[in-house]
This record gives C-alpha cells, structure tokens and sequence, in this order.
C-alpha cells in the first residue's frame, strides 16, 4: 500500500471517529381503540343482545302486515278496502335487586291511502310484578278465531296493575283511565273515568281458564267474563261467557253472550276454527243509550296458514243476524310478516 492510501485511510478513520452517531427514532404503533361488540344476551330467552357499554338487554321486534277487507260499507259507498300496518317492538331489560326491570315501547304506522297514522300503540314500565303506562287490558284477550266479540271495543287503557304469578297461576288488578271507552260517552265526568279491573287465571295439565271482571265507576255498571280452553283431539276447543249490568267501557256488544269455537290443527302448518257465538239484548258496541231486546247470533270460519317460517297468512269470514234488521256478511285476508 502506498503512502497516499495510508494517508486516506487514516484520514477517513478519524473524521468518522469525529462524527456524532444518532441512533433511529423507534416507531411506536398507536393503541388502537378498544371496540366492544354487540354481545347476545341470553337470560331473557332468544333476540335480546346487550346495549354496548351498558348490562341492559334489548330486543327488537315487530310484523308488517297486509289486509284487504270485503263486507257492506268498508270504506264509505266501497264493499272493500285494503291496508297496511307496519309495527315495531322494542323492549329492555335488566336485572335489579327486585328482579328484572321491564321497558317496552310499541310503534304502530297504519296505511290505508297514500296518508298514514301512527301511534304509540304500548308504553310501559314493568318490574316485580307492577305494571304503569300504556298497555292492553286483560279484556283484550279472546278467542283464538277472529268473529268473536268478548270486550269493548277499546282496551288500550292508561293503567297501573298488581300481577301476582306462580308457576302456572295468575291473580291481578289494575287500575284503568277509561277515556275512549263507551261508558266514557255516556257518562258525567267528560268522557275521562276510572275503572277497576281484576283476573284470575292458569293453565292445568290440557286446560287454561280466565275469569276477569271490571266495574266503570263512571256508569257504575260492570261485567265479567270467562273463558277455559281444553285440548281435544288434533285441536283445541274454547268456551267464553260475558255478562254485562248495562252499557260500560268494559264489555258493550250486548247484556249477555256466550261463544265456542274449535281450532282443528290439520298440519303443523294449517289451522281451521269455526266459531259460533249468542247475543242476548244485543247493544252493537253501544250504539244507544242502553242494550236493546233484540238478540243476535254470529258463525263464522277462520283459516291460519304458515307459508315459511315468519310468514303467515289468514282469512276469515263470518255472518251476523240480528232481530229486527239486516244481517250481515264480513271478512278479511291478511298476509302478515314476522321479525
């Protein structure tokens, strides 16, 4: 090696031995932010998940349905009419000391034209067995066929009630805003009354019973129900009773009825329920001051089908006669969609 290479070498050597080494700034990954996914929660039976960041479950769950009606005067001069409802369910809960806290909240859109009304169909509070808000009574219930008539034609009330169960057993009673109800319109007090109701019922190895009454202390007049299922053969049979002591916003079809209806399970799929049902004194949903001597009787047929899992469709019709005036001849088909 020459004197000038050394010379370069050594050179090189010192300036780098001179220099200052950094080392490279480390890169640091950012933490990603924690993502808490919808967690099912399965303490409540199927479709309820937890709110995210909260232990509250909720469900959410509703139909759409299709209906078009036939019969005398369904829509002003027309012999027919179609509609469209559209409801959603949403419901919370969660548990407490006094067990589970009950929310629900019912929308309700139904179309008839290109306008459409909606309404907030239920609302309430439920927990340890008390019930506050907007909800349907236990008149509401009835037959499993659609001609009969068992209740007032309003039992969405405002209430407050006590409901006791165990195991197969029920006992309550509640207390009603009777607003819209026909004792309403022909009482004292502007068409706002209270009303107490009470029920009993259950279930006992094929058979359910519930006895139910109700006073409206505006008409002080009341009435009472029953009504027991008993599963015979491939079907189930229903019997129903009501008395009413004059015209109240419980029960004001007429002063006394009595119905039956079977429901033939042909196939899992198939359901057939002929229904027949007595009127005495029939007031026709108190269209006067009191019921009228006039009698009535009703039959009709209703036919349940189950297209595929969450699709349903049901047609129903039925004949009324009534002393002194025009019988009449009704029904509908529905096409009605689960979720």
């Amino acid at each position: 090696m020459n004197i000038r290479m050394v010379l370069l070498t050594s050179a090189a050597a010192m300036a780098a031995a001179a220099s200052p080494v950094f080392a490279a700034d480390a890169i640091v990954a950012a933490e990603p932010e924690a993502v808490e996914y919808v967690r099912v929660c399965d303490a409540y039976g199927t479709g309820y998940f937890y709110i995210p960041g909260t232990e509250t479950c909720l469900k959410i769950g509703g139909y759409l349905r299709f209906e078009v009606y036939g019969g005398s005067n369904q829509k002003g001069n027309s012999d027919w009419n179609a509609r469209t409802r559209a409801q959603v369910q949403f419901t919370a809960k969660s548990d407490t000391e006094y067990g589970p806290l009950t929310g629900v909240i019912v929308l309700r859109n139904n179309g008839d034209n290109t306008s459409t009304t909606s309404t907030l169909d239920s609302a309430y509070i439920d927990i340890a067995g008390i019930r506050a808000g907007l909800f349907y009574s236990w008149w509401d219930d009835d037959l499993s066929g659609e001609p009969d008539s068992l209740s007032s034609y309003q039992t969405l009330h405002n209430s407050i009630r006590y409901q006791y169960e165990s195991g197969d057993f029920y006992a309550g009673v509640s207390l009603d805003e009777l607003e819209d109800g026909a004792g309403a319109d022909r009482g004292t007090n502007n068409g706002n009354a209270l009303g107490v109701a009470a029920a009993i019922g259950g279930k006992v190895g094929g058979f359910s019973y519930q006895l139910i009454g109700g006073y409206d202390t505006d008409t002080e007049d009341g009435a009472i129900r029953g009504m027991l299922f008993a599963d015979i053969g491939p079907g189930t049979l229903g019997l129903a009773a009501a008395y009413a002591t004059g015209i109240n916003s419980y029960y004001d079809e007429s002063e006394w009825t009595v119905a039956a209806e079977y429901a033939l399970k042909a196939t899992e799929k198939f359901t057939v329920t002929p229904t027949v049902q007595y009127f005495g004194n029939y007031g026709h949903n108190a269209t006067d001051t009191d019921f009228s001597s006039n009698d009535a009787w009703r039959a009709g047929l209703t036919v349940d089908y189950q297209i595929v899992d969450n699709l349903y469709a049901k047609a129903t019709v039925d004949y009324t006669d009534v002393d002194n005036e025009d019988s009449v001849t009704k029904g509908f088909f529905r096409l009605q969609r689960a979720f």
